[in-house]
């Protein structure tokens, strides 16, 4: 006879939908808000109603596809339109019609805009204090409770400083109230101390649920079956699923209670047939060798508390709890993209080193407040489709000013009196962590392998070591920046000089601010070169389209910028894995091209200085450690050579920076 279903009951918390994972999340967010703009405005689709109609959903499928901002063919359009909005609708950005609210139309304008500069008290840019607000009021319903994710996250990183990765990970999503959050902050700093394993607390929050307690009791008190076993593992598709864990079960009760050594290899093929099967070979097993398991069973059967149960009743509680500390471990690991991409588009919280912690700003003013905000954190927002003030989503949130100077000088034992004060040291600090950053992740060999994957386009691989919140072209420029700086002794405010989103890890995001040069480098006057300012471009462009996609956005740039600085000294460095020869004639051709102010042709520079670089001469300018000052008279001299075009880049250029050194100092 079948065993009365025990309902599953969700135990932790996520931020917007499993279903819906995307690259350069940010821009993607925003190019959907543009997206449901234009389709509802469309005469057809003014009044229509988007729930419980799938033919409009179809519609609006079919939308995203002509726009090009999906592929393939879903086989079940509506769904798939609808999770692609689901997460926008979560935080507040458009409504469960799929209009976008008061909040999401601000978002919009920020992006259509591309003016991401600071315009708020944290410092942060102007779509992430969008973003930031918007999580500061998002709820759940978890099992009953009402939880804000993000408050919670706060409150635990103020007490506690920092969360490590797996604290983040595995313990932060199971805070659904605050009796829980109030015991994990206390298990926290006990696991830190040394005396409890994230892993017993995972399962001791879950044995505090009626529905594992239920569960557990059943299995204990009713003869093993597999109709048993798929009842207590509250698969929330169908309780078939979990058949797998019957013979699992039967192999590892011969081999730990009836000591059965030949079940000890059957048990490890049987965890091949669970979906979180690799969870129980790293536990069960000190080896992934099938081969040494086979010939040596016993010796690579781990000490566990399943080999140590006594009897039958402790070998099936400590079953049960493996299980579903895996199950758990499993969904959070899941769940761990899906946060971090949410709560990173806020930028105030710093993902380095393996811990989560708040930007200097954001963390002295949420310290000053977070007790306060905490009192709402289980309770739902009435503000979650405005775009209020910060004030309007709590009182607390009101910018104190002098406490976070306070906070700051505190840490950094300073003793600014001015927010500006504040700012430039937490602007010291962010280029601290960037020096850091180039230690680890951009060293010169980094930096050579990344160039030669922009040479062959391998760009899952880029993305895979650098960021996937930003476009491979995107990508290119600030990794230029990044090897300009150091081949400028990093010296020079490149965060600043760099025309690209940054997060708050000091990683690009994919939406630059147009209108200018992607970095525009400010150099003082030394001996080697005059006061200017050297606008690097960038493109990823192809053989194909090179020269229409670039010679006249280059040239612009740069005379726009002369014309506006009136230092004729400024020029150009055009960067890309591939040169097309005529791209570099016509940027040869400007040194004696004049360029006009559209609005006043009595305004002109008489002639332009662009230099072309490939990605071949940029591994040659890292290997070789070239400072700036010996590029700049390359360059300079190659501008006033009369070589023709063909001759001129393998001469002037190529062949001059390979037999540059770096200067001993």
């Amino acid at each position: 006879m079948p065993f009365a279903n025990i309902p599953y009951k969700s135990y932790c918390w996520c931020l917007g939908t499993t279903s819906y994972r995307t690259k350069n999340f940010n821009q993607n967010i925003e190019r959907q808000l543009s997206l449901l703009s234009d389709f509802w405005a469309l005469p057809d689709n003014a009044n229509a109603e988007w729930n419980s109609n799938s033919t409009l959903q179809s519609a609006y499928y079919d939308f995203m596809k002509a726009a090009g901002f999906l592929t393939g063919d879903a086989n079940n359009r509506p769904k798939d339109a609808r999770e692609k909005t689901s997460g926008l609708k979560d935080i507040g950005l458009i409504t469960e019609g799929r209009r976008l609210t008061e909040a999401g139309n601000a978002l919009l304008s920020i992006s259509k805009s591309g003016d991401f500069n600071p315009d708020n008290a944290l410092k942060i840019p102007k779509d992430s204090f969008i973003y930031m607000k918007q999580l500061l009021k998002t709820s759940y319903d978890i099992g009953g409770n009402t939880v804000r994710p993000f408050i919670v996250l706060l409150y635990l990183l103020s007490k506690l400083h920092f969360l490590t990765f797996d604290e983040f990970t595995f313990l932060l999503p199971l805070c659904i109230n605050k009796k829980i959050t109030d015991e994990i902050m206390i298990e926290i700093k006990d696991i830190r101390a040394g005396g409890k394993e994230i892993e017993t607390v995972m399962i001791d929050t879950l044995m505090g649920m009626d529905n594992y307690q239920a569960a557990l009791d059943l299995l204990v008190k009713n003869r093993i079956s597999e109709d048993l076993i798929c009842t207590i593992g509250f698969n929330r598709k169908s309780r078939s699923f979990d058949k797998a864990y019957f013979p699992l079960y039967c192999a590892l009760y011969n081999a730990c209670i009836n000591k059965g050594s030949s079940a000890i290899a059957d048990a490890y093929k049987k965890t091949k047939n669970v979906n979180v099967g690799k969870f129980w070979r790293d536990y069960l097993f000190d080896t992934v060798s099938e081969r040494a398991i086979q010939k040596s069973p016993a010796k690579h059967f781990k000490k566990t508390v399943l080999s140590e149960a006594k009897t039958e009743t402790d070998f099936k509680i400590a079953f049960f709890k493996t299980m579903h500390l895996f199950k758990a471990k499993a969904t959070m690991a899941d769940y761990l993209d899906l946060n971090r991409r949410y709560i990173k588009t806020a930028d105030v919280v710093l993902f380095e080193d393996n811990t989560v912690k708040l930007d200097i700003v954001p963390k002295h003013f949420f310290n000053d407040n977070i007790d306060a905000l905490f009192t709402v954190a289980f309770e739902k927002s009435g503000q979650i489709y405005h775009n209020c003030s910060l004030e309007d989503i709590h009182p607390a949130l009101k910018v104190n000013e002098k406490a976070i100077i306070s906070g700051i000088n505190t840490e950094f034992d300073t003793h600014v009196k001015t927010m500006e004060a504040a700012y430039s040291v937490a602007s010291d600090e962010r280029y601290k962590r960037l020096q850091v950053l180039i230690d680890t992740k951009f060293t010169d060999g980094n930096l050579i392998n990344l160039l030669g994957l922009f040479e062959s386009r391998s760009d899952d691989e880029i993305s895979r070591l650098i960021t996937d919140n930003a476009e491979i072209p995107t990508i290119f420029e600030y990794v230029l920046g990044i090897i300009w700086y150091k081949a400028s002794g990093r010296q020079g405010r490149i965060l600043d000089y760099m025309k690209l989103s940054l997060d708050a890890d000091l990683l690009p995001k994919s939406h630059a601010i147009g209108g200018e040069a992607d970095i525009v480098y400010e150099y003082g006057a030394t001996e080697h070169y005059p006061e200017h300012c050297l606008l690097l471009e960038a493109t990823l462009a192809n053989a194909s389209n090179q020269r229409s996609m670039e010679m006249e956005p280059v040239s612009r740039h740069l005379g726009q910028h002369l014309l506006r600085t009136g230092n004729l000294n400024s020029y150009c460095v055009f960067a890309s894995n591939y040169l097309n020869i005529n791209v570099v004639s016509d940027f040869r051709s400007r040194k004696t091209t004049e360029w006009f102010d559209t609005q006043d042709t009595s305004r002109y520079v008489d002639g332009m200085k662009i230099i072309p670089l490939q990605t071949s001469e940029l591994k040659t300018i890292v290997q070789n450690r070239v400072p700036y000052s010996e590029l700049y008279g390359v360059f300079e001299k190659a501008f006033r050579s009369t070589d023709r075009v063909p001759e001129w880049y393998e001469g002037s250029i190529v062949n001059k920076i390979s037999n540059l050194e770096e200067v001993k100092v």
